[in-house]
């Protein structure tokens, strides 16, 4: 079936919309443009015109994660904060220090981590961190005992706005690790759709 332009952005801004997460350009054209002749370059063209137009609104459509959502500014994070009653747990400094290591060392073990650290880290730690779907275990060191390998996941780059691992801060850049680290004590509803994006995440 053929697609005008109109009705190819149309199409392509209520999916990105109603499905409030990370979308490709391949997924958009296999799932709901999987019927229509219109190749990968126009819906790229389509998602583009679209970001051109969110500009200057409350919700951007902005890359993350390899794909493409809807999110609000940065700048209007201060006022929505009422809309969330519930406040998700904060994480120990222990916590993200520990994510932080697997985000820039990644595979790493847990005593890997546990070196670069300097302490002992609690099993409670990285079982938090795969609960919130940041972590996973990706294989197993070939030393004794075989222990796990950890590395970041798709939805951690969603959450925190990065695009690929290429995108994280640098080291030394204090500033642009602490907004991470405060993006990450924000409940978890707002790291989606409505997620404020913070600077160069």
């Amino acid at each position: 079936m053929q697609i005008n332009p109109t009705q190819l952005k149309q199409l392509i801004e209520a999916s990105l919309f109603v499905l409030a997460k990370p979308m490709t350009i391949k997924a958009l054209k296999e799932t709901v443009l999987a019927d229509f002749s219109v190749s990968r370059v126009k819906i790229k063209a389509a998602v583009e015109e679209l970001q051109q137009e969110y500009q200057d609104r409350g919700v951007q459509l902005v890359k993350v994660a390899g794909g493409y959502r809807f999110q609000t500014q940065e700048v209007l994070s201060p006022f929505l904060q009422p809309l969330w009653q519930e406040k998700s747990p904060k994480y120990s400094r222990a916590t993200m220090e520990t994510l932080a290591v697997i985000a820039y060392r990644q595979p790493v073990t847990r005593g890997d981590i546990e070196q670069i650290r300097g302490v002992a880290i609690s099993s409670h730690i990285i079982k938090t961190l795969a609960d919130r779907h940041w972590i996973k275990t990706v294989g197993h060191k070939e030393v004794p005992g075989r222990p796990a390998l950890y590395a970041t996941t798709t939805e951690f780059l969603s959450y925190f706005g990065l695009n690929k691992l290429a995108d994280l801060p640098e080291l030394n850049d204090v500033e642009s690790l602490q907004a991470m680290f405060e993006k990450a004590q924000q409940g978890p509803e707002e790291s989606e759709q409505t997620s404020p994006q913070q600077t160069k995440e």
